[in-house]
């Protein structure tokens, strides 16, 4: 079945298009990828009525038209775009070579992952310790401008492949963040896809383990490096704040660690099929627990956050998580293309659809612009002053 995504970003693509009569072999080729991703859609994508279209329309509709696979990609892209799903998505070959890198760990670019949101393109979340999380960029900022481009009308997929270039180079954004307008210059570098990360708090008897992002395959063995290092402690806070998601199966088993029994998280398909995911006795800590979450906190970080919740294994502090509970596969098509295909939506375990709703924490605590730019955490304060509380009241 391949890889199950649970993540609201977006790759680019290289905005090509146009046929050049390569002759027969390219046409064919076209047609073939262009049936092929037709296929795709018409057996996995989760709405069987396909946006209330006649989805075969769509088989025959650019019929020797197709000159050569620049033009099946734009077929593609155009039929893709009518079931008006942001998160279904044609990945050119270069493209889907990046999404292979980001599960392999390895990533290149500014780091900063984007969505668009009311025809706005988006901050979703910066990865820790990159260019744009040093530059200052934060969750929500708008991005107006890319080297003078203003992003109104262009795609995710033209405004990735703008902000993309050779390391080293420089990409200028213009932010606009409330009712500031910012400009963030910003040196382009190697990501650097360390997805967990730990450090000491003031209280010793308290762990504080981060999560950044949940895409790679090395994750699940950074997340045992981690418990490991704070099995002793007394309490614990997970931060999933920024964390647009990943790998569907790295939410279901660290959800899993913290859990003896209970619903993880269920999916539904097209069919109405429900399938749960139920945690298993051995949790790794069942000490007093914090999870922290915030509108960056988006798909596997509320399968995590959600399954926690709802099973009354922690407190969630923070602000309202993104919502996206929707789930893609990963589809490897001819050429070295591939799709991300909708194909099914997720429940929490009390069966809630957080999609496009989010989830609110038991404890609501502001981040502001200006805690960022004095370097305060009211959030994590909060954190360790409710598990204070617990620790000493004994529960």
């Amino acid at each position: 079945m391949g890889f199950l995504l649970l993540f609201a970003i977006g790759f680019s693509g290289c905005g090509h298009s146009g046929g050049s009569g390569k002759g027969d072999a390219q046409q064919t080729q076209a047609d073939a990828l262009y049936d092929e991703a037709w296929g795709v859609i018409h057996d996995e994508y989760v709405d069987s009525s396909f946006n209330g279209q006649d989805w075969g329309q769509w088989r025959y509709k650019f019929k020797d038209k197709l000159h050569d696979p620049q033009d099946a990609y734009v077929a593609i892209g155009t039929m893709v775009a009518s079931l008006n799903d942001e998160y279904t998505r044609f990945l050119r070959p270069r493209d889907m070579s990046e999404q292979t890198m980001s599960i392999d760990s390895k990533l290149y670019g500014v780091g900063i992952q984007i969505s668009m949101r009311n025809n706005k393109l988006m901050v979703l979340a910066t990865i820790d310790g990159t260019p744009a999380d040093k530059a200052g960029l934060m969750p929500k900022d708008i991005i107006t401008y890319i080297d003078g481009h203003e992003t109104a009308g262009m795609s995710v997929e033209d405004a990735a492949d703008r902000i993309r270039g050779q390391r080293g180079t420089y990409v200028t954004l213009s932010i606009k963040r409330d009712h500031q307008m910012l400009k963030k210059r910003i040196k382009r570098d190697e990501i650097k896809l360390k997805s967990v990360f730990t450090r000491p708090l003031d209280d010793p008897r308290i762990g504080y383990v981060r999560l950044s992002s949940f895409i790679s395959e090395a994750m699940l063995g950074e997340m045992d490096d981690a418990m490991h290092k704070v099995k002793d402690k007394k309490a614990l806070i997970i931060d999933l704040r920024g964390n647009y998601g990943g790998l569907f199966t790295n939410a279901v088993e660290i959800a899993d660690m913290f859990l003896d029994s209970g619903d993880i998280v269920s999916i539904v398909n097209r069919d109405k099929d429900r399938r749960v995911y139920e945690s298993h006795p051995g949790a790794i800590f069942r000490k007093p627990l914090v999870v922290l979450i915030d509108g960056g906190s988006a798909s596997a970080s509320e399968i995590l956050s959600g399954a926690l919740k709802d099973n009354k294994r922690a407190t969630l502090i923070g602000s309202q998580s993104f919502g996206k509970g929707l789930v893609q596969k990963i589809n490897t098509l001819s050429n070295g293309a591939g799709m991300n295909i909708t194909i099914s939506k997720y429940l929490t375990p009390n069966g809630t659809d957080i999609n496009k709703k989010g989830i609110e924490p038991d404890i609501k605590v502001p981040f502001t612009e200006k805690d960022f730019l004095t370097h305060h955490d009211p959030q994590l304060d909060r954190a360790e002053q409710f598990l204070k509380a617990q620790l000493a009241s004994g529960k």
